[in-house]
C-alpha cells in the first residue's frame, strides 16, 4: 500500500495506521516525479499534477520530494490554512495551487472572473462531455481554444460536444461583455496565473526560488496548462511523460518500501534506546513487506529548534545521529535557508527524533510506444492568449515520436 510519505508497505501495516494513507495518490505523483528527475538529470524539478477538480505541485530537491510533517484534511474553506484538521504524520509537502478541469467559471459580485472552487464533478462534469452539464468549466475553454481535439478524446472514445461548451461560455461571456474566445482564453489564463502564484508562494514560504526549475506535467490536465504556468515561473523546460495522465499510478512502480518513524525525547531519556526501538519498527514492517533484512537501510532525521522557540525545523543528519556538533550545524544551515538568518550564542535543543527505514524500488521502464512514421502530423486552429487570433498548429502523435527528434512549434 501506498503511503503518504512516498513509500510503501504491507497491507496489513497500512491498516494499523491508515491516517498515514490520505495523501497517498498525490505522493505517488511526486515518487514518479523523482523517478524522471533521476532520468533527465535534474536536480530540482517542479511536478505539476492537474486533475479534474483540482492542482497540486511538489518541488522535487536533489532527486528526492520534500516532506512535511503536518498538513490539513477536511478544510472547510478549501485553500485556506488554519480551517481543516492538522495531521501530524509525515507526507510529501504538496501544495494545493489551484483549480481543475472540472471547475466552474462565474462572475464575482463585483463583476470578476472567478474560477472554481465548485466543480461540475465526473457527473454531469464538463459542459462539452454532453452528459448534461451545462456550467462553463476550464475544459470547455480549454476544447473552444483548440487545445482538445473534439474527434480524438481520450484517443477517440469520448466525442466531445463543441457545441454545448459555445452555450456554456456565451452565458458567462454575455455578463462579461466580452466574446466567448476572449472569455475562454481570460479562463485559461486566470487559472494559470492562479497556479503559478500559489506555487510561487508556498515555495517562498519554505525558503525556495521556483525561477527556472524545470517543470513536469501530469495529471489528465496538466500538460494542456504547463507551458501557461511554466511561463509564469521563469522556467524554460517542461517535460511532458509518457501516459501523462496516469503517471500517479506508475509512480507506485517506482516508489522504495519505506516506513517514517517519530517519538519524542521527553528530558532525561535514553537516546540511543530510543533509536534503537525505532530502527526495529522500521525493520519489522519492511521485512513484512516483503524486504530482505540487509537491504534495509536507516536515515536519522531531528525536529529541532532555539530554545525558546515554540516551531521546529526538521533536519535530516548524514552521518552518526550522536555527533551533536554536526547536528546543531546542520540545524543552523537549514535554518538559515528558510529564515535568511542564523542566531547566535543561542543553544538548540532536539524535540523530536525521526528514524526513516528504506528499501529501493526494483528497477522500472516505461513503455514509450514503437509509434510510426517520425512527424507525422495534422492541424487545427488554436488561440494562444487574449487578444490574439487563432493559428493554424501543428499536432503530432505522440507515439510517431522518437528520441531526438525537434520540432519547431507554429
Amino acid at each position: 500500500m501506498m503511503l503518504s510519505n512516498g513509500g510503501v508497505v504491507s497491507a496489513e501495516d497500512a491498516a494499523r495506521t491508515p491516517i498515514r494513507l490520505v495523501e497517498s495518490g498525490p505522493a505517488a505523483g511526486a515518487l514518479a516525479g523523482s523517478w524522471y528527475a533521476a532520468r533527465l538529470g535534474e536536480r530540482r524539478l517542479l511536478c505539476f499534477d492537474m486533475g479534474g477538480t483540482t492542482a497540486k505541485s511538489c518541488l522535487i530537491e536533489d532527486g528526492e520530494p520534500e516532506l512535511t510533517t503536518t498538513f490539513e484534511v477536511a478544510r472547510i474553506y478549501r485553500f485556506k490554512k488554519g480551517s481543516g484538521f492538522p495531521v501530524t504524520v509525515p507526507s510529501v509537502d504538496l501544495v494545493e495551487i489551484g483549480a481543475g478541469g472540472g471547475s466552474i467559471a462565474r462572475v464575482d459580485d463585483l463583476g470578476l472572473l472567478k474560477v472554481g472552487p465548485d466543480s461540475s464533478g465526473a457527473e454531469p462534469g464538463p459542459a462539452c462531455y454532453g452528459r448534461g452539464g451545462t456550467s462553463p468549466t476550464v475544459t470547455d475553454a480549454d476544447l473552444l481554444l483548440g487545445y482538445l481535439d473534439a474527434d480524438n478524446f481520450l484517443g477517440g472514445d469520448m466525442r466531445l460536444d463543441r457545441s454545448a461548451a459555445e452555450d456554456a461560455i456565451a452565458k458567462l461571456a454575455t455578463d462579461l461583455h466580452l466574446s466567448i474566445a476572449e472569455t475562454a482564453a481570460g479562463i485559461h489564463e486566470l487559472v494559470n496565473n492562479t497556479m503559478a502564484a500559489a506555487a510561487r508562494m508556498h515555495a517562498v514560504e519554505r525558503g525556495t526560488d521556483l525561477r527556472g526549475v524545470p517543470v513536469i506535467a501530469f495529471g489528465g490536465a496538466g500538460p494542456v496548462h504547463a507551458c501557461g504556468v511554466a511561463e509564469l515561473l521563469e522556467a524554460d523546460r517542461v517535460v511532458f511523460p509518457v501516459n501523462a495522465s496516469v503517471l500517479s499510478a506508475f509512480g507506485t512502480l517506482v516508489s522504495p518500501v519505506r516506513m517514517d518513524l517519530a517519538r519524542s525525547l521527553p528530558p532525561g531519556a535514553a537516546r540511543d534506546a530510543l533509536l534503537d526501538e525505532l530502527r526495529a519498527e522500521g525493520r519489522r514492517v519492511l521485512e513484512a513487506a516483503g524486504v530482505a533484512p540487509d537491504e534495509v537501510t536507516f536515515r536519522h532525521g531531528v525536529d529541532a529548534r532555539y530554545v525558546g522557540q515554540g516551531n521546529e525545523v526538521t533536519v535530516w543528519l548524514d552521518g552518526d545521529p550522536g555527533d551533536e556538533a554536526a547536528m546543531v550545524e546542520a540545524f543552523t544551515a537549514e535554518y538559515k535557508r528558510i529564515y535568511g538568518l542564523a542566531i547566535p550564542d543561542v543553544a538548540v535543543e532536539v524535540v523530536t527524533w525521526r528514524v526513516s527505514a528504506v528499501a529501493q524500488a526494483a528497477s522500472v521502464e516505461p513503455d514509450a510506444g514503437s509509434g510510426g512514421e517520425a512527424g507525422e502530423r495534422s492541424t487545427r486552429p488554436a488561440r494562444f492568449g487574449r487578444g490574439s487570433d487563432a493559428v493554424d498548429t501543428a499536432v503530432v502523435r505522440r507515439t510517431s515520436l522518437r528520441p531526438g527528434d525537434r520540432i519547431t512549434g507554429a
